[in-house]
Protein backbone atom coordinates (compact mmCIF):
# COMPACT_ATOMS: atom_id res chain seq x y z
CA UNK A 1 0.00 0.00 0.00
CA UNK A 2 1.35 3.37 -1.03
CA UNK A 3 -0.01 6.57 0.53
CA UNK A 4 -2.54 4.69 2.67
CA UNK A 5 -4.56 3.41 -0.28
CA UNK A 6 -4.88 -0.14 -1.57
CA UNK A 7 -2.71 -1.09 -4.54
CA UNK A 8 -4.15 0.33 -7.76
CA UNK A 9 -6.51 2.80 -6.09
CA UNK A 10 -6.37 6.58 -6.26
CA UNK A 11 -5.17 8.94 -3.53
CA UNK A 12 -4.85 12.72 -3.22
CA UNK A 13 -1.60 14.61 -2.85
CA UNK A 14 -0.90 15.48 0.79
CA UNK A 15 -0.37 19.15 -0.09
CA UNK A 16 -1.95 21.63 -0.18
CA UNK A 17 -4.18 21.13 2.84
CA UNK A 18 -7.76 22.36 2.84
CA UNK A 19 -6.66 25.15 5.18
CA UNK A 20 -3.94 26.17 2.71
CA UNK A 21 -6.52 26.26 -0.09
CA UNK A 22 -8.83 28.38 2.10
CA UNK A 23 -6.00 30.76 2.95
CA UNK A 24 -4.83 31.14 -0.67
CA UNK A 25 -8.37 31.76 -1.89
CA UNK A 26 -8.92 34.34 0.87
CA UNK A 27 -5.75 36.14 -0.27
CA UNK A 28 -6.88 35.98 -3.90
CA UNK A 29 -10.26 37.47 -2.95
CA UNK A 30 -8.76 40.18 -0.72
CA UNK A 31 -6.18 41.24 -3.33
CA UNK A 32 -9.05 41.93 -5.73
CA UNK A 33 -11.33 43.59 -3.14
CA UNK A 34 -14.05 41.00 -3.81
CA UNK A 35 -15.10 40.28 -0.21
CA UNK A 36 -18.21 42.44 -0.63
CA UNK A 37 -19.36 40.15 -3.46
CA UNK A 38 -18.54 36.88 -1.72
CA UNK A 39 -21.58 36.61 0.54
CA UNK A 40 -23.01 33.17 1.38
CA UNK A 41 -25.88 33.30 -1.12
CA UNK A 42 -23.66 34.48 -3.99
CA UNK A 43 -21.02 31.84 -3.24
CA UNK A 44 -23.67 29.13 -3.06
CA UNK A 45 -25.10 30.14 -6.44
CA UNK A 46 -21.59 30.22 -7.94
CA UNK A 47 -20.97 26.74 -6.49
CA UNK A 48 -24.20 25.43 -8.01
CA UNK A 49 -23.18 26.93 -11.36
CA UNK A 50 -19.82 25.18 -11.24
CA UNK A 51 -21.48 21.87 -10.33
CA UNK A 52 -23.70 22.39 -13.39
CA UNK A 53 -20.64 22.91 -15.58
CA UNK A 54 -19.12 19.71 -14.18
CA UNK A 55 -22.37 17.81 -14.78
CA UNK A 56 -22.43 19.03 -18.37
CA UNK A 57 -19.14 17.24 -19.01
CA UNK A 58 -20.77 13.91 -18.04
CA UNK A 59 -24.09 14.57 -19.77
CA UNK A 60 -24.89 12.07 -22.51
CA UNK A 61 -21.90 9.87 -21.62
CA UNK A 62 -23.18 6.49 -20.58
CA UNK A 63 -21.26 4.00 -18.48
CA UNK A 64 -18.59 6.37 -17.23
CA UNK A 65 -16.18 4.24 -15.21
CA UNK A 66 -13.66 5.27 -12.56
CA UNK A 67 -10.48 6.77 -13.95
CA UNK A 68 -12.32 8.03 -17.04
CA UNK A 69 -10.60 5.65 -19.47
CA UNK A 70 -11.17 6.63 -23.07
CA UNK A 71 -11.62 10.31 -22.26
CA UNK A 72 -9.40 12.69 -24.24
CA UNK A 73 -6.77 14.66 -22.29
CA UNK A 74 -8.72 17.88 -22.95
CA UNK A 75 -11.87 16.36 -21.44
CA UNK A 76 -9.98 15.14 -18.39
CA UNK A 77 -8.43 18.62 -17.97
CA UNK A 78 -11.90 20.19 -18.08
CA UNK A 79 -13.10 17.77 -15.38
CA UNK A 80 -10.11 18.74 -13.22
CA UNK A 81 -10.80 22.47 -13.78
CA UNK A 82 -14.48 22.18 -12.88
CA UNK A 83 -13.76 20.02 -9.82
CA UNK A 84 -11.23 22.64 -8.71
CA UNK A 85 -13.83 25.41 -9.15
CA UNK A 86 -16.32 23.41 -7.07
CA UNK A 87 -13.78 22.90 -4.28
CA UNK A 88 -12.72 26.55 -4.30
CA UNK A 89 -16.30 27.82 -3.99
CA UNK A 90 -17.19 25.16 -1.41
CA UNK A 91 -14.17 26.09 0.69
CA UNK A 92 -14.90 29.79 0.44
CA UNK A 93 -18.59 29.25 1.29
CA UNK A 94 -17.63 27.21 4.35
CA UNK A 95 -15.23 29.97 5.44
CA UNK A 96 -17.76 32.81 5.16
CA UNK A 97 -20.31 30.64 7.02
CA UNK A 98 -17.65 29.90 9.68
CA UNK A 99 -17.91 26.15 9.18
CA UNK A 100 -14.73 24.22 9.93
CA UNK A 101 -15.11 22.02 6.88
CA UNK A 102 -12.58 19.28 7.78
CA UNK A 103 -14.18 18.89 11.23
CA UNK A 104 -17.69 18.97 9.71
CA UNK A 105 -16.66 16.22 7.27
CA UNK A 106 -15.37 14.01 10.09
CA UNK A 107 -18.57 14.57 12.06
CA UNK A 108 -20.71 13.74 9.03
CA UNK A 109 -18.68 10.62 8.30
CA UNK A 110 -19.23 9.45 11.90
CA UNK A 111 -22.98 10.10 11.56
CA UNK A 112 -23.07 8.15 8.29
CA UNK A 113 -21.21 5.23 9.88
CA UNK A 114 -23.91 5.05 12.57
CA UNK A 115 -26.78 5.43 10.08
CA UNK A 116 -25.30 2.93 7.62
CA UNK A 117 -23.57 0.15 9.60
CA UNK A 118 -21.58 -1.97 7.14
CA UNK A 119 -23.01 -5.25 8.43
CA UNK A 120 -26.57 -4.07 7.64
CA UNK A 121 -26.12 -2.11 4.41
CA UNK A 122 -23.36 -3.85 2.48
CA UNK A 123 -24.32 -4.05 -1.20
CA UNK A 124 -27.59 -2.12 -0.79
CA UNK A 125 -28.55 1.38 -1.94
CA UNK A 126 -31.50 1.75 0.47
CA UNK A 127 -31.85 4.87 2.57
CA UNK A 128 -30.96 4.48 6.26
CA UNK A 129 -34.59 4.53 7.39
CA UNK A 130 -35.50 1.59 5.14
CA UNK A 131 -33.32 -1.01 6.88
CA UNK A 132 -34.96 -1.94 10.18
CA UNK A 133 -37.15 -0.60 12.93
CA UNK A 134 -34.08 -0.74 15.17
CA UNK A 135 -33.11 2.77 14.18
CA UNK A 136 -31.44 5.06 16.63
CA UNK A 137 -33.82 7.32 18.54
CA UNK A 138 -31.28 10.09 18.14
CA UNK A 139 -31.70 12.53 15.30
CA UNK A 140 -28.21 12.58 13.71
CA UNK A 141 -28.77 16.13 12.46
CA UNK A 142 -28.94 17.39 16.06
CA UNK A 143 -25.46 16.16 16.88
CA UNK A 144 -22.76 18.77 17.24
CA UNK A 145 -19.46 19.06 15.49
CA UNK A 146 -17.58 18.66 18.79
CA UNK A 147 -18.22 14.90 18.76
CA UNK A 148 -15.35 14.03 16.44
CA UNK A 149 -11.94 15.40 17.35
CA UNK A 150 -9.99 16.84 14.47
CA UNK A 151 -6.66 15.02 14.28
Amino acid sequence: MEGGTPEGSFGFSPEPSLEEIRRRQAEFTTERDWERFHKPRSLLLALVGEVGELAELFQWKEDVVPGLPGWRPQERARVADELADVLIYLTELAAVCHVDLPRAVLTKMAQNARKYPAEKVRGSAKKYNEYTEEQSTQDPKLETQQEVPCE
